[in-house]
């Protein structure tokens, strides 16, 4: 006997491609997935059953890069840069990252909580299942440590992932000694967050206007030892040979790879390391070098996307759009899109085990959507199709 079953509804399993079963069949039990088919060869009985109106179930959605824990806003360097200013410009004259560093700096633990389950209501409205969150905005160890326990918190609402981000901008209280502030993060804040389990992946910005591949790699080293999995900012302003880095160390994912080399695409492909592109930065700053998506394809790289979140360069808080961002900058088909915020999101947090695809054995989370085919979901610009959300097998009516 299954716990409860859902049937009249189309699946995306996702599997291969797609996956798409038509008038399919999903069972749960004891918040997993029990089976998975077509309704004509469903052998059982459930508990329970519902029926999903002709609606397309796929897995929940995956949004896998995030900085959504701050406080503040940049909406005056967004002006700026209509002005004419560069991001580079205006992080070099003590705006950028720093500014949100100092805001969220100042905030409580309950106040920034409060904010960024704010922010999370939009991703459970469309379908979102799993979110990675990063630190990245206080740079020094009460902040840091802080912005990783509320990314703990917001857990009780979604699955979330979390990511020491200590290596994001030089605070101010070490410019021109870079090099301290990393044994800093390395010797302090990192074994920290590892003895508060606060941490299930290390992140750096490897660039010109952020961290070098040798300090990076300083970053790195101490993430293996206190034994949590790499990702890496990588090539988004120029080719700094991050994606080679990201490969070198077995990441799980090099983000961003605007500028990476077909060298640094090999790297990736031999390592296993995902790529996850983040359409709504590309967009927001104007760029006009798009990630090697052609190479990815041709190396067989596993791309996967994401909003990247942040009040800096891209204050995208809408999983669906970036979808047709994907799409309509990069030219990724919809099934590539959907692919890179189900599976492959999965696998650029570690998760392909539990999560990013409608298999048995795999949790119960899942999204209902009032469509005719799953490519609309990357087609319909502002519209949120999604008319129910399930968590660990538990149903919530309408998203």
């Amino acid at each position: 006997m299954h716990d409860a079953l859902w049937t009249n509804c189309h699946l995306a399993t996702m599997r291969a491609g797609c996956g798409e079963i038509r008038d399919g069949a999903l069972a749960v039990t004891g918040g997993r997935i029990s089976w998975v088919g077509p309704r004509s060869e469903w052998p059982g009985r459930a508990s329970e059953e519902h029926d999903a109106r002709g609606a397309w179930i796929t897995p929940g959605l995956i949004d896998c890069h995030t900085h959504l824990v701050y406080a503040g806003n940049r909406a005056h360097e967004f002006e700026l840069r209509l002005k004419g200013a560069s991001y580079e410009e205006i992080a070099a004259s003590g705006g950028g990252i720093l500014s949100t560093v100092a805001a969220t700096r100042a905030a409580s633990e309950d106040e920034l909580f409060a904010l960024a389950s704010r922010r999370l209501a939009q991703w459970r409205r469309e379908g979102a299942a799993v979110i990675e969150i990063k630190s990245g905005y206080g740079l020094d160890l009460d902040a840091e440590l802080r912005m990783l326990r509320v990314a703990r918190r917001l857990g009780e609402a979604i699955t979330v992932r979390t990511t020491f981000l200590g290596a994001h901008a030089v605070p101010p209280e070490y410019r021109g000694r870079e090099d301290d502030y990393i044994e800093f993060l390395c010797e302090e804040v990192l074994p920290a967050a590892a003895r508060e389990r606060l941490a299930d992946a290390v992140d750096a910005f490897c660039e010109r206007i952020a961290f070098s591949a040798a300090q990076t790699q300083k970053v790195f080293r101490k993430a293996k030892e206190l034994n949590i999995p790499v990702k890496l900012h990588a090539d988004q302003l120029s080719d700094s040979g991050g994606a080679a880095l990201a490969a070198g160390f077995g990441a799980l994912s090099a983000d961003h790879l605007e500028y990476s080399s077909e060298a640094g695409v090999q790297a990736m492909a031999r390592a296993g390391t995902v790529a996850v592109l983040l359409p709504g930065a590309y967009y927001f700053l104007r760029e006009k070098q798009t990630p090697p998506v052609e190479a990815l394809r041709r190396r067989g790289v596993p791309i996967a996307l994401a909003t990247d979140h942040n009040p800096g360069s891209s204050p995208v808080s809408s999983p669906l759009l970036v979808l047709n961002l994907a799409c309509t900058l990069f030219r990724l088909t919809p099934e590539e899109a959907l692919a890179g915020m189900t599976r492959h999101a999965a696998h650029a947090l570690g998760m392909q085990a539990s999560h990013g695809t409608l298999e048995v054995g795999k949790q119960a989370d899942f999204a209902l959507w009032e469509v005719q085919s799953p490519a609309e979901l990357a087609y319909a610009i502002g519209a949120n199709p999604c008319v129910g959300r399930v968590r660990a097998g538990t149903l919530s009516a309408g998203c």
